[in-house]
């Protein structure tokens, strides 16, 4: 899955960590958008062995875009703002 940004390519941009890796998103920016539109493709693997996950519903109603943020525990990647310094692992 590609993510491309159409708009808002004015906002600020921010840089967080994935898995190590430096992401850059633009304020605003849910976890899920920036990873994705950051070249990743996958947000995390899925646990019955079909592989990686890029989000279902983007709304915060299933459970396909869990990440480990460092200090805030589990989270959406749908619903969490990306935010600067933030350390994220995907699951």
């Amino acid at each position: 899955m590609t993510v491309t940004r159409l708009v808002d390519q004015d906002r600020p941009a921010l840089s967080f960590t994935v898995d190590g890796l430096e992401i850059v998103g633009k304020q605003g920016d849910t976890l899920l958008t920036a990873m994705l539109a950051g070249g990743l493709t996958y947000v995390r693997t899925s646990e019955f062995g079909d592989g990686g996950r890029a989000g279902f519903c983007w709304m915060g109603a299933c459970q396909d875009c869990w990440v480990l943020v460092e200090g805030s525990g589990i989270r959406r990647a749908c619903t969490t703002l990306a935010k600067p310094g933030m350390k994220v692992i995907r699951r």
